[in-house]
């Protein structure tokens, strides 16, 4: 395929759609882990009973269907809302479908919540709002049995077949037990340098506020074990794939440009999902035949197929802020929050979408953490730790942060719905300088079972 034509895929696909109006609708997604309070593997036949009264009680349409005959992903009809499964039967999901307020997201939220804890809560399970799940190691962390997540978790795996010049963890089965709270909106073409940019170097602070992935007893020092699970894996052989973008984007056609930098490292064919070594997306498509493995009969078989332009939409990237096919921003760097807090989150970027200008100004004016021969992607990772830097001032840091919120919160009222009221969790957590993963060690360090914090974590 010729580099125009490759060009004009990827056109079609990401930036065409942000030059429709922009819509302002908002998307939330919502991973939870699932825990067994009896401290023993979740029961995986319990996780399906449950689904399958959910399912009835609020008539939902399956739309995704194991190898073993058990929903794995079902669908409201009417509002575009889908209970799902994420990686694995240890970790649900709920995607709120669009609106354009945030009341009638959290009114849906709550109500599917709050079926599904008191269902786990006749077998002793419950729902929770942390970003790791504290009991995985109690758990049998394998995949859905369907192709694409028995891809995935055979792609992630296959660390230990690379001989490169870069560090990989040892949790290759961490989609099983990690959390996530996302949120999408439109974004217009003319913004959408300035989105990108300006949303990038927001994530140190971000970090600061969010922060709710502690590896218990392993890693505690990172509040945001998320970040390493990702960069330090086989979705980030390519750093183009994940985590932030370092570089500031002038125009759509640099963007553009990045985008044609990232890699594929997955297609499905004939029902069947291959993984391969990641690819540049544009090497992928000017080569005659690649070769992959897939998954029948219980083992993997080589295969060499043809590329084709319908495997574009395989391209899939795990940036801070994914430009989608939708004409949205997907925002991703946001660890499950406390379940109270659930929608904090969305009200802080819708807030901040508006007010792009004067967030861009905030941060291109800071002598907090930028101008110090810092990078956003190296400041977010000191700032993902418990302890800060001593190059940076503590209190002028929660300073910028609260500034920061109050435009979101003047956006948010200018709004007229009185969304601001999502912001108050952060302002607490600003004036007492912590967030959900600090106050976790905090309370577990003052005496406080580990139980009381998970039952804490997943009130409404």
């Amino acid at each position: 395929m010729k580099n125009e034509a490759i060009e004009d895929l990827l056109y079609k696909r990401y930036i065409e759609p942000t030059k429709r109006k922009r819509t302002e609708y908002i998307g939330v997604e919502i991973e939870m882990p699932i825990l067994n309070l009896n401290k023993e593997a979740v029961d995986f036949g319990i996780v399906h009973k449950v689904t399958e009264n959910t399912i009835k009680k609020f008539g939902l349409k399956p739309v995704g269907i194991d190898d073993e005959g058990n929903f794995f992903s079902a669908a409201n009809i009417q509002t575009g809302d889908i209970l799902s499964y994420d990686c694995s039967y240890n970790n649900l999901e709920l995607s709120l479908g669009k609106e354009k307020e945030i009341f009638t997201v959290k009114k849906r939220f709550d109500d599917y919540y709050s079926y599904l804890k008191e269902e786990f809560n006749k077998y002793n399970y419950t729902l929770t709002g942390m970003g790791i799940n504290p009991y995985k190691k109690y758990n049998n962390n394998v995949p859905i049995p369907s192709g694409r997540y028995r891809m995935l978790f055979h792609h992630l795996h296959s660390y230990k077949s690379y001989n490169l010049p870069m560090y990989f963890h040892s949790y290759p089965e961490y989609g099983t037990f990690s959390s996530a709270s996302q949120v999408q909106l439109d974004v217009e073409y003319d913004k959408l340098p300035l989105a990108i940019n300006t949303f990038s170097k927001l994530e140190p602070v971000k970090a600061i506020l969010f922060s709710n992935s502690v590896l218990l007893g392993e890693c505690e020092d990172i509040l945001c074990a998320r970040d390493m699970f990702w960069e330090n894996s086989t979705h980030g052989i390519n750093p183009h794939n994940i985590g932030m973008f370092d570089c500031e984007f002038s125009s759509a056609d640099e963007i553009l440009s990045y985008i044609k930098s990232t890699s594929i490292y997955c297609v499905e064919k004939d029902n069947k999902y291959i993984n391969f070594q990641p690819v540049n997306i544009a090497d992928y498509f000017n080569r005659d035949k690649t070769e992959g493995e897939y998954f029948e009969n219980g083992s993997y078989h080589k295969i060499i197929f043809e590329p084709e332009e319908k495997d574009i939409k395989y391209l899939r990237t795990f940036k801070f802020e994914d430009l989608t096919f939708r004409g949205t921003i997907e925002f991703r760097s946001v660890c499950t929050q406390p379940i109270a807090d659930s929608m904090s989150a969305a009200a802080f970027h819708t807030g901040l979408m508006d007010r792009l200008t004067d967030l861009a100004e905030i941060l291109n004016n800071d002598r907090v953490l930028y101008h110090r021969g810092y990078t956003p992607s190296e400041l977010r990772r000191l700032l993902i730790r418990n302890s800060l830097p001593s190059f940076i001032d503590e209190s002028e840091l929660y300073k910028l942060a609260e500034n920061i919120l109050n435009l979101a919160r003047d956006s948010l009222k200018e709004r007229g719905y009185g969304e601001e009221v999502f912001l108050k969790p952060l302002y607490d957590r600003v004036k007492n300088k912590t967030n959900p993963a600090k106050t976790i060690l905090t309370r577990l360090q003052s005496g406080i079972p580990l139980e009381r914090i998970i039952s804490d974590y997943s009130s409404i």
